[in-house]
């Protein structure tokens, strides 16, 4: 009996398998194309925290949060737009891309520069940049992540997924490089410098490994086009931004709340929960595109993604818990003895966060990007909340058990409201299928 309902169980699961294929096809393409990247990140992560100080690794990684917020915030949902307005202009598509690529990079310039001036208001003796060249190589790094996040999402959108993954290769190995020829100079500034200019490198990698694969784009800009698009464009931008910023501002906030010290120890696992989180957001993205060919198939797609991407996040919860002070000591040394067991509950918050990305794409199938956006904002602000309570009550551990709350609870309830909302707009109104029965 417990044999048969073991093949009776298995081979269940292997149809439904079959019956999602080019879901999950897309989905490992994905996940496996990014990983590569990510995986190349945490070499550069690991070396930088084997050659300089605590405090430096703390200080550089709040300087690239800050450029990570300014990027995504200057991306504005462009890069979103990219995705799925290429194809309808398929024959503009160069002007497009080239509007895109001038306001995104020129937007971020100036956000950043805007907050080089304010900041140093609220930092106080944290004060992470001092002097024109810092300054300026903070602008540059800010436009150049803007630009390489729409020029990615422009390849994603005309489905040369082969150059985006040249590209993050390219940035990845060279700015490895750049690292190791800047370790005499033991300063945040240097490994800024291996970021900014690995970045640019890889831009001009890939116009000589594939040519012609970025100097296509060098168009005159469609910004009657894009103008056009502005609709979609601060839907999607007010849906990414409320979706992503909390997790990007986290090792700042760290920062700001703790030390650079502890910040790199932080960073440093958070980092590995990040990587982590590739695969459940890579289900979640392709989900969109999966339910739009195949609407039958909505409730079961959407099943499946959920539940690879809760196993996913409670194997990993139970990685870290059992492994973060190895996982520190991977690092650097100095490591667990910063942090204790203070991060040992963090990875469990990813079972928050796959809710949350979820509920994001069934916004975007929903087309209610705009109402959806005003929960992720308020659950957003939870988390920030929670973090800060949780660090002013208990120091790093009390940073952790607010945010992990504050993110389940928060994705949870995101993700039955989606659902909520789902059955009753997809319901024969989009995909035509019945999911108030299959969901």
């Amino acid at each position: 009996m417990p044999v048969a309902f073991t093949r009776s169980i298995f081979g269940g699961f292997i149809r439904a398998l079959r019956k999602s294929a080019p879901f999950l096809k897309n989905s490992g393409a994905m996940v496996i194309g990014t990983i590569a990247s990510a995986g190349l990140g945490f070499v550069f992560w690991w070396l930088a925290a084997r050659l300089f100080p605590p405090e430096t690794i703390g200080r550089a990684s709040a300087l690239f949060a800050v450029m990570g917020l300014i990027a995504m915030i200057s991306e504005a949902g462009l890069g979103t737009v990219l995705v799925g307005e290429i194809v309808r202009h398929h024959d503009k598509k160069r002007g497009l891309v080239a509007a895109a690529c001038v306001v995104g990079p020129i937007f971020a310039a100036v956000l950043s520069a805007i907050f080089m001036f304010t900041a140093e208001q609220w930092e106080g003796s944290a004060h992470l940049i001092d002097g024109v060249f810092v300054g300026s190589m903070f602008v540059a790094g800010c436009a150049l992540t803007s630009l390489s996040l729409l020029f990615d999402q422009a390849l994603v959108g005309m489905l040369r997924t082969t150059s985006r993954m040249i590209r993050q290769a390219l940035f990845s190995l060279l700015k490895l490089g750049l690292l190791l020829i800047a370790i005499k100079s033991a300063s945040e500034t240097a490994i800024m410098m291996s970021w900014v200019l690995g970045m640019l490198a890889s831009f001009l990698g890939l116009e000589i490994v594939r040519r012609r694969e970025v100097t296509q784009f060098i168009h005159k800009p469609d910004f009657g086009l894009l103008h056009s698009l502005r609709g979609k464009v601060l839907d999607h931008f007010q849906l990414d931004f409320a979706l992503q910023a909390p997790g990007v501002a986290m090792p700042y906030l760290v920062l700001l709340l703790l030390s650079p010290v502890i910040n790199a120890a932080f960073s440093a696992l958070w980092m590995v929960v990040t990587m982590i989180s590739i695969i459940p957001a890579a289900l979640a993205m392709v989900l969109f595109p999966a339910v739009r060919s195949d609407p039958e198939q909505t409730g079961h797609h959407i099943r499946l993604s959920l539940a690879l991407s809760m196993v996913i996040s409670f194997c990993c919860g139970l990685f870290i818990f059992f492994s973060s002070q190895q996982i520190l000591g991977i690092f650097n040394p100095a490591y667990p003895d910063i942090a204790g067991l203070d991060l040992r509950h963090l990875g469990f918050g990813l079972i928050g966060l796959s809710f949350k990305m979820h509920a994001g794409t069934l916004a975007r199938l929903t087309d209610t990007m705009a109402r959806a956006s005003k929960w992720f904002a308020l659950s957003g602000l939870l988390e920030i909340g929670c973090a800060i309570a949780g660090a002013k009550l208990g120091g790093l551990h009390g940073l952790v058990i607010g945010w992990t709350a504050a993110v389940s609870m928060a994705g949870a309830m995101l993700m039955l409201k989606g659902v909520a909302v789902a059955r009753t707009k997809l319901s024969g109104e989009t995909v035509g299928t019945a999911l108030p029965e299959t969901l």
